[in-house]
């Protein structure tokens, strides 16, 4: 498999490519955001530090693993609105691979965040081969949560993440109730 596969993927509505330090001035407002830092950074919002520490070790992870996190842009102007894709992560005394995202507030509820989870969830399973990958969030965010179910992930339980009560998703390769992203139209 060539990593540069996965480095741009497309889907209907985003252009979605492979996370650099050089996409810091656009990731930053948006990590920054107080309405987003609230679901990742709970315990109070990221410095810039911390977002540029952030953004270094997402890069390093494409470098390790072939796989990330990607910068999404919106297809028609190619203006950022968010970022996702895939990552190791340690969760529930686990090594596992999850689907991460955060959309940019003013795109909320516009189905950016399933469309990429489906281009990752595609990729997981098709390119990367893998058998299994989860996503979490903290119990009240039910946008997430939706994002999750309807991307075909099935709720597993409550775990504790960063000292604070999470859900945790779990999607398989061979599930039989969901959805057949090998013939979708966001692969």
């Amino acid at each position: 498999m060539s990593t540069t596969t996965l480095e741009r993927v497309e889907t209907p509505r985003l252009v979605c490519e492979r996370l650099r330090m050089e996409h810091l001035p656009e990731i930053s407002p948006l990590l920054r955001d107080p309405q987003v830092a609230e679901w990742l950074w709970p315990h109070g919002g990221p410095s810039e530090q911390d977002v540029i520490d952030g953004t270094r070790q997402k890069e390093d992870h494409w470098e390790r693993y072939g796989f990330g996190i990607w910068l999404l842009r919106d297809i028609g102007t190619g203006k950022a609105v968010g970022w996702g894709g895939l990552q190791w992560t340690y969760v529930a005394e686990l090594d596992e691979v999850e689907v991460a995202w955060a959309i940019t507030p003013e795109r909320w509820r516009q189905g950016l965040a399933t469309e990429m989870a489906q281009a990752a969830i595609a990729s997981a399973f098709g390119p990367l081969g893998l058998r299994e990958i989860i996503a979490f969030t903290l119990p009240n965010n039910i946008a997430s949560r939706r994002v999750m179910e309807k991307s075909g992930f099935l709720y597993e339980g409550e775990i504790v993440h960063a000292l604070l009560p999470h859900v945790l998703y779990r999607r398989r390769a061979d599930h039989p109730g969901a959805p057949d992203l090998a013939t979708s139209d966001v692969a």
